[in-house]
C-alpha cells in the first residue's frame, strides 16, 4: 500500500514511592492490554476527577497529561513534572485508592538537559512506562536519559499542517527516520485519531512502525479528515479491532490510552464503551 494514497482518503501521602520504571504488571491489562485515559480525556475537569472518571469508565491505568489542576480542593496547584514531592505522594494516593496504575506523562517537551532530567525523574518516582513527546529536535539529550532511567519515549503525532511543512511527527515513516539506530525504547506514540484527521490508515501505520510502537493514544473518529469526531471504539473508520490485532501480532507490551476528544462534559460511558471494546476484543 501506497502512504501517499493515504493521503487522498481525507486525518494517602504514606504511599511510598516507586523506585524503578518496569514492565505494566497483568493486573492492569485487560483484553491482554494496558487500557485506561489520558487525563487530557477530562481536561475540563481536576486530575483527581480526571482520576475517578477513568476508574468509573472501568481503566486500570492512566496517562498524564500536564498542567492539569490537581484537585477542587487544591484548585491553584498544577500537576506536571515540576509538583512537590508533597503533591505527588497525594496523586498517588488518589491513584491507589481505585487501584490504578499510572503509566505514562506527555505530551511533554523540555527546554535543555536540565528539564529533561527533571521530566524523567518525575516520570521515575511515579514508575512510569513511558513518557510522550513531539520534542524530536532533542533525542540526543533524550537518549541518553532513556539508557539511564530505562524509561520509553513515544514520539506523539498530532494532524499534519499543511501550512508548515517543518511539522513533520504526523508521518510514520519520518518517526522511523528520527528514531533509525537510536534505543529500542524510543519509538511512536500511536495517535490513531490524528492519523486518520490526516488522512491516514491506522492499521497501516502501525504496520510501517513495527518494532517501535511504544505506546497509543488509540481513537476511533466517524470519517477521515479534519470533519471526523471521535466515536466509541468499533463505530467509527479506524478499524481498532484490525489496530488492536496487529498490536498483539507485534508483541506491542506498552499501554493504550483512550484520548477521547468529544462530548467532553459528558464522555465517561463514551469512554466505558471504549473499554469495553478492548476487553472482549482481547477474548
Amino acid at each position: 500500500m501506497n502512504l501517499k494514497f493515504q493521503f487522498l482518503i481525507g486525518a494517602a501521602l504514606t504511599v511510598p514511592f516507586v523506585v524503578c520504571a518496569e514492565p505494566i504488571p497483568d493486573q492492569f491489562k485487560q483484553g491482554g492490554f494496558a487500557i485506561g485515559c489520558q487525563s487530557y480525556t477530562f481536561n475540563r475537569f481536576t486530575l483527581f476527577e480526571a482520576i475517578d472518571k477513568t476508574a468509573e469508565a472501568g481503566g486500570k491505568v492512566i496517562e498524564f497529561a500536564t498542567g492539569q489542576k490537581l484537585s477542587k480542593e487544591e484548585p491553584t496547584v498544577t500537576w506536571g513534572h515540576n509538583a512537590s514531592d508533597e503533591v505527588i505522594a497525594k496523586v498517588q494516593a488518589k491513584l491507589k485508592q481505585h487501584g490504578i496504575k499510572a503509566v505514562n506523562y506527555g505530551v511533554v517537551g523540555g527546554k535543555d538537559e536540565v528539564e529533561w532530567r527533571k521530566i524523567f525523574e518525575f516520570a521515575k518516582k511515579l514508575g512510569l512506562y513511558g513518557i510522550t513527546t513531539e520534542d524530536t529536535g532533542k533525542l540526543d539529550i533524550i537518549e541518553p536519559l532513556v539508557k539511564e532511567f530505562d524509561i520509553r519515549v513515544g514520539i506523539h503525532d498530532h494532524p499534519r499542517q499543511p501550512n508548515n511543512p517543518n511539522y513533520r511527527v504526523w508521518d510514520p515513516y519520518y518517526i522511523l527516520e528520527v528514531t533509525k539506530n537510536r534505543d529500542p525504547r524510543i519509538g511512536a506514540c500511536a495517535d490513531t485519531g490524528h492519523w486518520q484527521t490526516s488522512g491516514l490508515d491506522p492499521v497501516y501505520c502501525i504496520r510501517v512502525l513495527k518494532g517501535r510502537v511504544i505506546s497509543s493514544h488509540l481513537k476511533d473518529k466517524t470519517d477521515f479528515g479534519p470533519a471526523g469526531h471521535d466515536v466509541p471504539y468499533g463505530t467509527g473508520v479506524g478499524r481498532i479491532g484490525k489496530v488492536l490485532d496487529e498490536l498483539k501480532a507485534q508483541g506491542f507490551e506498552g499501554n493504550i490510552s483512550i484520548e477521547y476528544e468529544y462530548n467532553w462534559e459528558h464522555s465517561v460511558p463514551e469512554v466505558k464503551q471504549c473499554v469495553d471494546f478492548v476487553r472482549q476484543h482481547g477474548r
